[in-house]
């Protein structure tokens, strides 16, 4: 009897880990994809080494919004990612100034950017299908300034949350 009690059990148990592979294996196949900061672009809030979560499926239900930062395929070579903030979304006016950033004439406040010096650019209508993404630390990143705007399409999802290393773990905010 008691050895029936404890196959069960056994049985048991190893359904529920299972269909916890199971499930986390699709999560991770489906829906949160793991990236790592390669470099010191989006500093001060991410550092090179930092390990973040990208929730893939974001952008399949909802556009970008400014703010929130975003992992895509790089556009002159899709076997990189990359990791920028969007800063303007279609049909807003992106212009650079004054080391500030200004959409629609306003400008925003970015209270995520490493101080620093940077040249100005536009003012450019983002048209249909595209967003303008730049790095935090606008002195060391390659972003739509040197490339261009960027499809909607090459959007692999949107940042979520540092997860290592731990001392660094938070959930990634808009901030705008």
């Amino acid at each position: 009897m008691e050895n029936k009690r404890s196959r069960s059990k056994a049985k048991w148990l190893l359904g529920i880990i299972g269909a916890l592979i199971l499930i986390g294996g699709g999560l991770r196949l489906w829906v949160f994809q793991p990236y790592l900061i390669p470099s010191p672009s989006m500093e001060p809030g991410m550092a090179p080494g930092d390990h973040i979560l990208v929730n893939r499926l974001s952008y399949r239900f909802w556009a970008p919004t400014r703010g929130d930062v975003v992992v895509f395929a790089f556009p002159k070579d899709i076997k990189r990612t990359f990791v920028k903030r969007v800063i303007a979304a279609e049909g807003e006016t992106v212009e650079l100034r004054d080391n500030k950033v200004f959409v629609n004439g306003e400008d925003i406040p970015e209270p995520y950017v490493k101080p620093g010096d940077y040249p100005p650019y536009g003012p450019e209508v983002v048209p249909e299908g595209k967003v303008f993404v730049l790095g935090d630390n606008r002195r060391e990143s390659e972003d739509s300034r040197e490339w261009g705007l960027l499809p909607k399409e090459y959007l692999l999802g949107k940042a979520w949350l540092v997860y290592y290393p731990l001392n660094r773990f938070r959930f990634i905010s808009k901030a705008i």
